[in-house]
């Protein structure tokens, strides 16, 4: 355990990096300090970073919707450029829209919504919705069946995927694990929801639990002195993963904070032993919190469109994916992937990668989202 003369000078300021082991023992952890430890920002005044306050959580996932609220619109239409342009064709469809066009008009508002990324299953249900509220006099309008087909995106988000804000629990710290196969943005993810967390007074330790590839744990340390947080990573190239994030969170509990944010190995789903890796992941946090992890958050590549769903069901199926968080939106032309991910698996989409920029990690809103692809 850390020495008393260590944990006197807790609160002292560095003006670089610094790291210590946690024991003698080999392998060794290093916990790395970036900035002032104890200082942390209160919010604008709002409230302070006390997570054994009654209702810290659910406070802290209100206020970064509240706040995100703000500029989630702005961003959300501006990220999703690529999908929109694709299901641009619609308003042409539909603005000289006639009863006796019925067919052609959703056959082709059928394929618009295919092309991107829908899904069969999703496609139909809606075209046939609109085709029978038309065929029974609902809808007499282009601008009507417009709105119509919204309701029907939005129903389908909201119906199965409602929890979109973070459940933390109420024991400190709470536990975050972010999984996902190679490549499709997990330690940036993270890094960017440190930035969001911290911005909104809670105390973050970021664990660098990528213990296979050689640069993830220096790209988490460079994301650590972005957002000012504290990382802790191993000295030894042997170290489980694991034995990280127990060590992690066991410095998270020890020193007070707020939330431990787990980094994990990219991994193919079709990896037998690397997924059972996360399965011991999972377990060795649980004994050191209990109740922990709190969320596990899959990220998915957004430009893969429905090849995602696979990696999905899998993740699922082995660790229990209580969100997701879909990347490099921006990017894609198959926004509408969205929709089935969250038909089909029943979990909510939490934050959506709609940019490089830190803030650029947005909470998701179904109302948004909706009104960003079908403009």
């Amino acid at each position: 355990m850390a020495s008393s003369s260590s944990s006197s000078s807790m609160c002292a300021s560095y003006s670089s990096v610094i790291s210590r082991p946690f024991y003698n023992s080999q392998p060794q952890f290093a916990f790395f300090r970036t900035g002032k430890l104890g200082s942390v920002p209160d919010s604008g005044g709002r409230f302070r970073c006390m997570a054994g306050q009654t209702g810290f959580f659910t406070k802290l996932g209100r206020l970064i919707k509240e706040k995100a609220k703000s500029d989630v619109e702005k961003i959300f239409s501006g990220g999703f450029t690529k999908t929109r342009k694709n299901l641009a064709v619609i308003d042409e469809l539909l603005l000289y829209w006639n009863l006796s066009d019925t067919d052609r008009v959703l056959d082709e508002l059928e394929e618009a919504l295919l092309v991107s990324d829908f899904g069969p299953k999703i496609t139909i249900k809606i075209v046939e919705n609109l085709r029978e509220d038309i065929l029974s006099g609902k809808l007499k309008s282009g601008t009507e069946i417009k709105e119509a087909l919204k309701q029907n995106v939005l129903d389908l988000l909201t119906t199965k995927g409602s929890k979109t804000e973070l459940q933390l629990g109420f024991r400190k710290p709470a536990v975050i694990m972010i999984v996902g196969v190679n490549g499709g943005g997990k330690t940036t993810s993270l890094g960017k929801l440190a930035y969001r967390l911290k911005k909104e007074g809670a105390k973050i330790l970021m664990a660098a639990g990528d213990t296979f590839r050689a640069a993830a744990g220096d790209q988490l340390e460079i994301w650590a002195e972005r957002t000012d947080c504290e990382i802790v990573r191993a000295e030894s190239e042997k170290a489980k993963a694991s034995s990280v994030l127990t060590q992690a969170v066991k410095k998270g509990k020890e020193l007070g904070f707020d939330i431990v944010l787990c980094d994990t190995s990219g991994r193919l789903h079709t990896n037998y032993s690397l997924m059972e890796e996360l399965i011991s992941c999972k377990k060795a946090v649980s004994k050191v919190v209990a109740g922990a992890p709190n969320e596990i958050l899959l990220v998915l590549d957004g430009t893969t469109g429905l090849n995602m769903l696979p990696q999905a069901r899998e993740f699922n199926e082995v660790v229990g994916v209580t969100g997701l968080i879909l990347t490099k939106l921006d990017g894609s032309a198959r926004g509408g992937c969205v929709v089935s991910v969250v038909d089909e698996l029943g979990i909510p989409v939490k934050f959506v990668g709609v940019g490089e920029r830190v803030e650029d990690l947005q909470p998701f809103d179904a109302e948004a989202f909706v009104n960003a692809i079908f403009l």
